[in-house]
């Protein structure tokens, strides 16, 4: 038998950069899908096909992965989120639009999981401080860009800013209920609230969603 007919198993050695973010990328993903108690050494291994100890070698810690898998998470939401460029009113509705869709959902059920998950965990405590902070700095630079064109009459972008992502975690709290929104109080609570903290007329922000979902040809 001439072994050199048959086809040697290499395994491929990829860059520690390149592996680490490969790691990072499935353990996201089963957080999103499953909540961050299900990010193990082996579950991603197995997503991988690698051995669990290859996991250990870049995360020694279980913990230390779980936390940067939700930081991924929020971080590539975040991007979908809060546009950088274009008129306020837009960035805002945009922002509204990716919550009322479902979107958001997948992250929104991560987030409420993390905020139990991080009373056992400062260090996941401290991320979610993080997190939250960009999401308040992109959401306020938003309003502060409205300001200043005096598309968004409010005195007080901060204030503005919380209270819209208070009715984002209001509505977010709902996501784990198996029963459909059928109200449109409950489907449209982030636009009205974002209405009222903005200073703008009500229904200006349903408008504007429904111009970006059904554009004018």
């Amino acid at each position: 038998m001439d072994v050199t007919s048959s086809p040697a198993a290499t395994r491929i050695r990829k860059p520690p950069a390149e592996r680490r973010e490969e790691i990072l990328t499935h353990a996201a993903a089963i957080a999103l899908e499953g909540g961050l108690e299900r990010i193990t050494l082996r579950a991603v291994a197995e997503r991988l096909g690698v051995r669990p100890g290859l996991i250990t070698h870049y995360f020694p810690a279980a913990e230390d992965l779980v936390i940067e898998a939700f930081v991924r998470a929020a971080v590539h939401e975040r991007e979908q989120f809060f546009p950088t460029s274009g008129e306020p009113l837009d960035r805002m509705a945009h922002f509204i639009a990716h919550v009322e869709s479902g979107a958001s959902t997948p992250l929104a059920r991560l987030w409420l999981n993390a905020r139990h998950l991080s009373r056992f965990s400062p260090a996941l405590e401290t991320a979610l401080q993080e997190q939250d902070a960009l999401d308040r700095e992109r959401l306020t630079e938003i309003i502060e860009d409205g300001m200043r064109t005096s598309r968004f009459p409010v005195a007080d972008a901060e204030a503005a800013c919380i209270r819209i992502l208070i009715a984002v975690d209001g509505s977010g709290s709902y996501v784990n209920s198996a029963s459909e929104t059928v109200h449109p109080a409950q489907e449209h609570v982030v636009a009205d609230m974002a209405d009222w903290a903005l200073g703008l007329d009500p229904g200006t922000l349903r408008a504007a969603v429904g111009a970006l979902r059904h554009p004018i040809e």
